[in-house]
């Protein structure tokens, strides 16, 4: 493997800290060699990783989002989101910088930061909880990467079926039943998994960026060939839809966890607040402008991917599908490697050597097999999505950073630190509450519609399992002769 690659992986490997217990979202942490290593990545290649980190699964949803909150409320809601996403990688950053300073340690990942706030706290509370504090964000961690898993399951599950059975109808008899495509995956998802090295995938990995980026270029090929009059969507939508959008738009957001080792890699780590406001602009342009498209061409009709709007009676729809889902599969393995790492470890310390390695595989197939329970429980892509987003994503980018911000600056003297004026708290409070308000309705609204689906047909049979679509016209009687 060449050097660039070996460094592409160090990115692409999930956050973890030094520690046991120290773990983060999506890349792993640089050991104090590499973040030390004048060598780092440069301005560009930091970009292409921040910009891999925040484009997934969650971008094809996002049409499905505008249609919870209306084609005008929808992209305002979705840009006022994302800067505020932004505003929070800025303050985990930042504050990661300060307390790792102040307690003389190498560069601190996500789990690590909210710790070393408490314990520098000036709240004899905080302190104490220092500890839960780590496991908490760790907790929320290996919810949400297993949480990715299962939306890998029902994306995967659902787009291939499309590809195999091709224009066959909707109904009971429109082929096997999606959750059966989830099953027949576990085999490949399982030994996949296996992969305790994530640095001999990196031509893979590459490969897989690359088909996913063509994918897209021919989604924007095809819904910018068509676009609908706005006027025959509604402006606003109801509100009890709104959390759905949230969660979803909350979950397309999921990169927070890339930033912190990027930064530690990057060369000139002075230009990263530079490289995070153009990659996450462009980030934002690309999720407005193809949510807001994808709605205008499919209308009330789009479902909880854009791909599986596409029809079936052109190959380049179904390459689409078959290229998104094999960078899904890579995608599946980066994200198992977290909730893996954190979970298995402990469970094997007072094993002997002799049956570490079977107990591990057996470990982590069950692992991916839960994930696959959790996916055929709720077997419906938007309603995944936005219970991830809301559940767990939430918390990691919109409720931690700020209460870091505010633990940080409190813990000094306030002549020190000034910046810690009325304006800052109301911002950091108001920030925390948007979260723990999206995290509130969101997880009611999309629990409500799992148990008690408004769309009874979700309920039997072998719907489309991915939206609620409207019921058809009734049959129109044929007169007799």
């Amino acid at each position: 493997m060449t050097a660039a690659e070996q460094l592409d992986m160090e990115v692409m490997t999930p956050l973890m800290e030094a520690g046991p217990d120290d773990n983060s979202e999506e890349e792993a942490e640089p050991n104090t060699e590499l973040a030390n290593d004048k060598q780092g990545i440069t301005f560009l290649q930091t970009l292409l990783h921040l910009l891999k980190g925040n484009i997934g699964t969650g971008l094809l949803g996002l049409p499905l989002a505008l249609k919870n909150a209306g084609i005008v409320l929808g992209p305002v809601c979705l840009v006022v989101m994302g800067l505020v996403c932004v505003h929070c990688m800025h303050l985990l950053v930042n504050c990661s910088h300060q307390l790792s300073d102040r307690v003389k340690r190498s560069p601190l990942g996500y789990s690590e930061t909210v710790a070393v706030a408490m314990e520098t706290s000036s709240s004899n509370i905080l302190r104490r909880g220092a500890h839960c504090g780590r496991l908490l964000v760790s907790f929320f961690l290996v919810l949400t990467q297993l949480g990715f898993c299962s939306v890998y399951f029902v994306f995967l599950a659902e787009n291939i079926k499309q590809v195999v059975e091709g224009n066959r109808g909707n109904g009971e008899e429109a082929g096997l039943d999606v959750r059966l495509y989830m099953v027949l995956l576990v085999p490949l998802l399982v030994m996949m998994s296996f992969i305790r090295d994530l640095r001999n995938m990196a031509v893979l990995s590459a490969l897989a960026n690359t088909a996913m980026a063509i994918s897209l270029l021919f989604i924007f090929t095809y819904i910018t060939s068509d676009v609908g009059d706005p006027g025959r969507l509604p402006f606003v939508s109801s509100w009890r839809k709104f959390p759905f959008f949230f969660g979803t738009a909350i979950f397309a957001f999921e990169g927070i966890g890339v930033v912190l080792p990027l930064e530690n890699q990057m060369k000139e780590a002075s230009r990263f607040p530079v490289v995070l406001n153009v990659g996450m602009s462009v980030v934002i342009v690309l999720y407005v402008s193809l949510a807001t498209l994808g709605y205008l061409h499919f209308g009330d009709d789009i479902k909880g991917s854009i791909t599986l709007n596409l029809p079936h009676d052109s190959w380049t729809n179904q390459l689409v599908k078959v290229l998104y889902s094999l960078g899904v599969c890579v995608s599946f393995v980066v994200q198992f490697f977290v909730p893996a790492d954190i979970l298995i470890p402990p469970l094997l310390a007072h094993m002997t050597d002799s049956w570490k390695r079977p107990i591990e595989l057996l470990l982590r197939a069950l692992l991916v097999c839960l994930t696959c329970v959790m996916a055929v429980l709720v077997p419906r892509l938007d309603l995944v999505i936005s219970l991830v987003g809301a559940v767990s994503s939430s918390a990691l980018a919109l409720v931690f950073p700020p209460l870091v911000e505010l633990m940080l600056l409190s813990s000094a003297a306030p002549l020190l630190h000034p910046s810690l004026s009325l304006s800052v708290l109301a911002k950091d409070l108001t920030i925390v509450l948007l979260g723990i308000l999206g995290f509130l309705s969101g997880t009611y609204v999309t629990l409500e519609e799992i148990i008690s689906p408004a769309d009874q047909s979700h309920r039997h049979g072998n719907a489309s399992w991915t939206t609620p679509t409207p019921p058809s016209a009734p049959p129109t009687a044929t007169p007799r002769l």
